[in-house]
């Protein structure tokens, strides 16, 4: 695991992973962006996959992208750390990597789920992250090379120290 600071639409892993919404059909931040880039096609392969339920993940081809895959998967509203957030936000990453062996998905590159519009506190966006992922691969054993692509300085930085 390791972090970087960038454009997860600039990626050449095999999969990035969009901070969506339910609908799946493009928003701001990281969710536009993606849309943007991978072109209109995307939007029309994503509709008969909406709604994701907070937690979940879906996956589509990459489109306009670098990347064969894009897997989508909705984070949770940050209400005050109450309902269910943190469990929420690991179940987002969890299972997004359990989609990538049936794929071939040798690589993949997330964003920082939650913590733009959606308010989650980014340190403990950022613990909850990289728990969820050694778990994962712990448990599993999988050789994968998982990257955290941190749009800003503050969440790189972050997510540097944890990994430290």
């Amino acid at each position: 695991m390791r972090v970087i600071q960038g454009d997860i639409t600039d990626m050449n892993t095999d999969a990035i992973v969009n901070a969506a919404n339910s609908g799946l059909l493009g928003g701001g931040g990281v969710d536009g962006a993606i849309h943007r880039r991978a072109g209109p096609a995307l939007a029309e392969y994503c509709r008969p996959l909406a709604p994701c339920p907070t937690g979940q993940a879906r996956i589509t081809p990459g489109f306009g992208l670098a990347v064969r895959w894009i897997i989508h998967t909705v984070g949770p509203v940050w209400r005050g750390g109450r309902h269910d957030e943190a469990a929420l936000l690991a179940a987002c990453y969890t299972n997004c990597l359990h989609l990538c062996a049936p794929h071939g998905i040798r690589s993949i590159a997330f964003p920082a789920i939650s913590t733009g519009a959606y308010g989650f506190p980014k340190r403990q966006a950022a613990e909850i992250a990289l728990q969820a992922c050694r778990s994962f691969l712990a448990r599993f054993g999988t050789e994968l090379e998982v990257l955290f692509v941190c749009f800003d300085r503050t969440q790189h930085d972050i997510y540097a120290a944890l990994l430290d």
